[in-house]
């Protein structure tokens, strides 16, 4: 099992150098992933300062050599296929393929998209999440790209460089459980990032509950796919070594391949440097 850190792009967090300084704790204390949020605008969080997260990451990836990296998750419908392509390749190359692409709709919608003068409608921002995802994927193989679809058109278009990874990095699908269209949309790609809707940020989820998951992903996954699958869960976990086993063991021996330490989401402290720091440095748990 691996085990990553997760911050917001806001707060003490919109600076990079602030980032750059949790990533070399967590690779330093042992942690296997730094992972920020992908937010524009978040009204519960008004007031705040935001980073973009691509370029927090890329201070992150300057100052390490071994962890991986990514955003828990962009919302794909708000990106332009192109532009997200291209910044993850950048970054896939600075890190020396170190990226992790998590992805879903994200949220809330109607501060993320209609605040803009964007749809918040679900149907239509799904459609675009997989017309994207497609995108996306095909551009980082640097061949052209033809496509007429039915929110995007490319024209013969090859983005170079290609990502390092290949045939590309791995992709994770957000989304809650029990709604079933994001875990079959997960079962298509590389890995599942599941919030519950009995445990959200910060909490741990049920053991039956994740089983269920795992079951559904894995009677929808296609024969045939190349890389092992992702079960990526997260909470907060207690410090004491034995607790923590309590906690993480049996979500482990459910099929959870990941864990995210969320450890501070659900309190004040959610976008300040120095207690994130103070967890990190306490390394990630032992099972």
């Amino acid at each position: 099992m691996r085990f990553s850190v997760n911050i917001p792009n806001f707060g003490d967090f919109a600076d990079p150098r602030n980032v750059a300084t949790v990533a070399v704790a967590a690779e330093q204390a042992g942690w296997d992933g730094l992972f920020v949020w992908d937010h524009v605008l978040h009204r519960r969080h008004q007031g705040r300062p935001f980073g973009d997260p691509w370029m927090l990451l890329t201070a992150a990836a300057l100052a390490t050599s071994r962890i991986r990296l990514g955003t828990l998750l962009t919302p794909v419908p708000r990106y332009r296929p192109q532009q997200l392509a291209r910044q993850v390749a950048t970054l896939d190359h600075l890190s020396g393929g170190r990226v992790v692409f998590a992805a879903g709709l994200g949220g809330p919608l109607e501060d993320e998209y209609h605040s803009f003068g964007d749809t918040a409608e679900p149907r239509l921002l799904a459609e675009r999440l997989d017309e994207g995802l497609e995108l996306v994927k095909r551009f980082w193989s640097g061949e052209p790209v033809r496509h007429e679809g039915r929110h995007y058109e490319v024209r013969d278009v090859a983005l170079l460089p290609a990502t390092v990874q290949r045939p590309a990095p791995p992709v994770w699908i957000g989304g809650f459980w029990p709604r079933r269209a994001p875990m079959r949309r997960a079962a298509r790609w590389d890995g599942v990032v599941p919030l519950f809707d009995t445990a959200r940020h910060g909490q741990v989820p049920e053991v039956a509950e994740v089983r269920d998951l795992v079951g559904y992903v894995r009677r929808h996954r296609p024969a045939g796919t190349g890389r092992p699958f992702e079960l990526v869960l997260g909470g907060a976990t207690p410090l004491d070594a034995a607790k923590a086993r309590d906690v993480i063991g049996p979500l482990h021996d459910a099929g959870a391949t990941w864990w995210d330490e969320r450890q501070l989401q659900s309190g004040p402290d959610l976008d300040r440097l120095a207690p994130v720091l103070r967890r990190v440095e306490a390394g990630p748990p032992v099972i």
